[in-house]
C-alpha cells in the first residue's frame, strides 16, 4: 500500500462524496474508486458505505481512519525533522495563537524572535482556542499561545504569565478623569462596547457580570480586538479588555474596579509527544525567558511587571519571513 492510497482514503471521506474528492485530488473518479477498492482488498473488509448519495466509513472504516490520519501526521513530522536544522539557518515555526494576544503581545515577541533567527520562516494564525487545540492534535501547527483552559489531555500547557483583564475607557470619557475605582454597578450603568461572544474574553466577562448580578448595557460588539479600540478611542463607551492592551495604546485608559475582574493563566499550548523542531524550542525558551512572571498573586504589580515585559520586546524590526493568517 502507498501513501497516495491513504491520502485518497482520507479525500473521500472528508469530501463524502467520490466526484469532489476526485476533483480535489485531480484524479478521476474511475481511477480514484479504483484506488479505494485495492485498499480495502488489502485489508479484506469494507471501508466505506456507498450506499447513499453521502459516502460515510463503516465501523471498520473509521477505526482504520483514526489509524491512518496518527500515521500522516508521524510521517509529515519526520518529514519536518529532516528539515529541521539545529543551527536555525532554516526552518519553519506554525504559531496558533487567539486573537486577544495579537493586540500587544504576538507582534512584539515575533519581532524579536525574528530578529534572532532571520531564516526561520514563521506562519502565524489566529483561531478561537477550541481550534488552537483541534490544530495542534493535527499537527498543523507545531506551537499556540493561548490560555491554559485547555480541554484535551493530549495538549501539554506551559503556563507563561497571569492575564488581567480591566475597564478601559478612550482620554475623553468621563472614568478617565476620576482616580476612584468604580463598582459593577457602575459598569452597569454605563453604554459597553464588547467583544462577540464566541471570544473567551467575553465568556469571562459575562460570567463576571453575572456573577455580579449586572444586567449590561451592551450597545455594540464586535469581533476584532482592533475594533474595539478604535471605537474605545473615538467614542464615550465602555469596554473590558485585556491590562495590557491599554497600556500599549496611549490614547486608552484603564481603570480600577471592584470587586476586580477574573484573571488567566496565559501559556503555551504543545501536543505531548509530539515533534518539537529547532525553531519551535527556541520560540518557547523565548516566550519563556521574556514573559514568565511568577504568578505568587494576580495582582496590579503582577500586570505591571508582565506589561514592562512586554513592552522590553520592542521595537519591532521588518520581517520578510513572518506570514500572518486568520
Amino acid at each position: 500500500m502507498l501513501l497516495r492510497h491513504i491520502r485518497y482514503l482520507l479525500a473521500v471521506v472528508e469530501h463524502g462524496n467520490f466526484t469532489r474528492a476526485a476533483e480535489a485530488l485531480y484524479v478521476s473518479q474511475p481511477t480514484l474508486s479504483q484506488q479505494i477498492k485495492q485498499i480495502e482488498e488489502l485489508l479484506g473488509t469494507q471501508l466505506l458505505d456507498r450506499s447513499g448519495r453521502t459516502v460515510y466509513t463503516t465501523d471498520a472504516g473509521q477505526v482504520y481512519i483514526d489509524y491512518a490520519r496518527r500515521a500522516l501526521r508521524e510521517l509529515d513530522a519526520g518529514r519536518r525533522a529532516i528539515h529541521d536544522v539545529s543551527d536555525l539557518t532554516r526552518g519553519t515555526l506554525r504559531l496558533a495563537t487567539t486573537p486577544t494576544f495579537t493586540s500587544y503581545l504576538v507582534g512584539p515577541l515575533i519581532a524579536r524572535f525574528n530578529r534572532r533567527h532571520p531564516d526561520i520562516a514563521l506562519h502565524i494564525i489566529e483561531m478561537p482556542l477550541d481550534a488552537v487545540e483541534v490544530a495542534l492534535l493535527e499537527d498543523h501547527v507545531d506551537i499556540g499561545i493561548a490560555f491554559s483552559t485547555a480541554r484535551s489531555t493530549e495538549i501539554e500547557c506551559q503556563p507563561l504569565f497571569i492575564e488581567k483583564l480591566s475597564v478601559v475607557v478612550g482620554r475623553q470619557h468621563p472614568f478617565a478623569k476620576r482616580s476612584a475605582t468604580i463598582s459593577a454597578s457602575d459598569l452597569g450603568k454605563e453604554p459597553l462596547a464588547l467583544l462577540t461572544a464566541d471570544f473567551a474574553t467575553r465568556m469571562h466577562v459575562d460570567a463576571y457580570l453575572q456573577k455580579q448580578r449586572v444586567a449590561p448595557k451592551i450597545v455594540i460588539e464586535a469581533n476584532t480586538i482592533n475594533a474595539i479600540v478604535e471605537i474605545i478611542r473615538h467614542g464615550n463607551v465602555v469596554t473590558i479588555l485585556p491590562y495590557a492592551t491599554a497600556r500599549e495604546n496611549e490614547a486608552l485608559q484603564d481603570i480600577p474596579l471592584l470587586p476586580p475582574l477574573p484573571h488567566r493563566t496565559v501559556a503555551l499550548l504543545r501536543r505531548k509527544g509530539g515533534y518539537q523542531s529547532t525553531a519551535c524550542t527556541a520560540f518557547a525558551e523565548l516566550a519563556e525567558a521574556s514573559l514568565s512572571v511568577r504568578p505568587d498573586s494576580a495582582t496590579q504589580g503582577t500586570a505591571d511587571a508582565k506589561s514592562r515585559a512586554i513592552e522590553s520586546l520592542s521595537p519591532a524590526t521588518p520581517a520578510s519571513n513572518v506570514y500572518l493568517a486568520r
